[in-house]
């Protein structure tokens, strides 16, 4: 038997138990047939096999994604960025919005996504007086660059049919000024409800996954777990295109979404979709809850209060035992379970949670996830490896928001996303870039995990810097790992899919600071080549 495709010359990065690196690597259909060198590769190739020279080049596992929104990343591809350079103030954002409102019809809505207080020359939100001076014809909303927090003009408002008597809903803030007016600032669960209001039309959502599929290929990724969707209308969309093949990357999708998620999570467990139902291509995951909030906002729950602020410990979504209602007897069904957990409280309630349930419904090999888990001193590591949990902390979120970190949490930050901890540990930890949150590209994240600097240099825990093929791990064996994908894909093994990458350099010879600028020249699942720039085809 022959190869289809065979890659020779190269860096092989397979990720096998031994961290084993080979020079060629060779495909059959959409199985990796052999990793060896490149004479042993060679004996596979005839007449119809494709050659591909790597000329010293790394390849390595797709890039496993561990927690991103795809749909989210792909809508907000549609709207306004506030994360372009050349915005560096309020009235940067206010006239470009005012531009975008000549052009859309009357009561369209006219969005705008990265919005950072922190990096604007103001040093603030805009006024609801400001938000209006945009329309009065239109419906205006700005996302925070966390995706917990939205700033909406008085037509939004009204759509929403909020007004200064609307009761906050639980986990959510409408915020008021001293005298009780309204200011256009929707925090964790009330923007979360608001987006319910600010839909987007199926063909909206059709086109955003196609663009989002498109960056991720482009960046090296192959497989994701999408951590939410918008509500039961984008879960639905998702799944069809997947099903037509209009979507090749594969998915593994978290039961849990942004609008309402605990009305989502349990409608789904009421319908008997369980963990693990689906195919290689489209695979149910596991059961989500939100604990606390944005490690940003910031409005994450800390057992003490922040160092920005000690008499503000954020907000928790809901109390450990409405927690336990729905995970626990999701556990209980089969379920894998997660939440949204930033804060060392909001872990502890999740752990907490856990514990019970296993106490109650003992079960190996559960596999249960934290996404996040970012304030994670050394109490909560050692229950987490007691509880066999997978963390799935975000790598790149420090090259971004580092500054942010250490302004609010102080010395907390040298357990924040403790993926050093947790590998020496034995924890089983995954990566996760949390796109559109930040970037989606994962060499931030590499770059950062090795690093753990600022994008400005500043240090930033530097006690749980990784090396770089651990890194490389825990967006690839790890990732795989998380979803009981493992025995099929994550390292380049005889029998597994071919989901593989070739990068425009060799990994291994880059100083670790040039880690961030490395690219992607070639992305390949189930065999077939997905994205190709310039390689030397034999």
């Amino acid at each position: 038997m022959k190869a289809s495709v065979v890659f020779i010359n190269g860096e092989v990065i397979t990720v096998d138990n031994n961290d084993s690196v080979k020079q060629a690597i060779a495909i059959s259909g959409n199985k990796i047939m052999a990793v060896g060198s490149t004479p042993e590769i060679e004996h596979l190739i005839d007449s119809n096999t494709k050659i591909i020279d790597l000329d010293g080049k790394t390849l390595m596992p797709g890039i496993i994604d561990a927690h991103l929104h795809l749909v989210l990343y792909g809508v907000f591809q549609l709207n306004f960025s506030c994360k372009d350079p050349a915005i560096q103030s309020i009235e940067d954002v206010l006239s470009s919005l005012a531009e975008r409102a000549k052009t859309t019809p009357k009561g369209q809505w006219i969005r705008a996504w990265g919005y950072n207080e922190t990096l604007i020359k103001e040093q603030r939100y805009p006024t609801l007086q400001e938000l209006d001076s945009i329309s009065t014809d239109h419906p205006v909303v700005i996302t925070r660059t966390c995706g917990h927090i939205g700033l909406v003009n008085s037509y939004a408002l009204k759509l929403a049919q909020i007004d200064e008597h609307t009761p906050n809903p639980q986990g959510g803030i409408i915020e008021k000024d001293s005298s009780g007016r309204l200011t256009g600032r929707l925090i964790e669960g009330s923007y979360m409800q608001f987006n319910e209001v600010a839909r987007y039309t199926p063909e909206e959502l059709e086109q955003a996954m196609q663009i989002a599929q498109q960056h991720f290929f482009e960046n090296g990724i192959t497989s994701v777990h999408e951590a939410g969707t918008f509500d039961q209308e984008s879960f639905r969309l998702m799944q069809q295109a997947s099903n037509r093949g209009d979507l090749k990357i594969r998915i593994y999708a978290v039961i849990g979404a942004i609008n309402d998620c605990k009305e989502f999570t349990t409608n789904v467990m009421k319908s008997g979709v369980v963990t693990g139902t689906g195919n290689d291509f489209f695979k149910v995951g596991p059961a989500k809850l939100f604990t606390d909030g944005s490690s940003t906002g910031p409005t994450i729950a800390t057992r003490e209060g922040y160092t920005s602020d000690p008499n503000n410990n954020g907000i928790l979504y809901y109390s450990e035992e409405e927690l336990y209602e729905v995970l626990g007897e999701a556990h209980k069904l089969g379920y894998q379970v997660t939440v949204h957990a930033q804060g060392d409280k909001g872990i502890e309630m999740y752990l907490n949670v856990i514990e019970r349930a296993l106490k109650e419904s003992p079960r190996d090999d559960h596999r249960h996830r934290i996404e996040h888990c970012g304030v994670t001193p050394p109490d909560l590591q050692e229950r987490i490896k007691q509880l066999q949990m997978i963390p799935i902390p975000n790598p790149p979120f420090p090259y971004e928001f580092g500054e942010i970190y250490i302004h609010n949490y102080g010395e907390r930050t040298d357990y924040m996303y403790p993926a050093r901890d947790f590998i020496d540990q034995g924890i089983i930890c995954a990566a996760g870039s949390d796109a559109p949150v930040t970037t989606v590209n994962p060499f931030i994240g590499l770059h950062t995990a090795v690093n753990r600097e600022v994008e400005t240099g500043t240090p930033f825990g530097q006690q749980q810097k990784t090396s770089l093929l651990e890194a490389i791990r825990l967006y690839t064996y790890n990732a795989a790992y998380a979803s009981f994908d493992e025995q099929i894909k994550g390292s380049l093994e005889v029998g597994k899919l071919a989901d593989l990458i070739v990068l425009d350099r060799s990994i291994l010879s880059t100083k670790s600071s040039n880690i961030k600028d490395i690219g992607i020249e070639l992305t390949m699942i189930d065999g077939e080549i997905v994205y190709e720039q310039s390689l030397s085809v034999i």
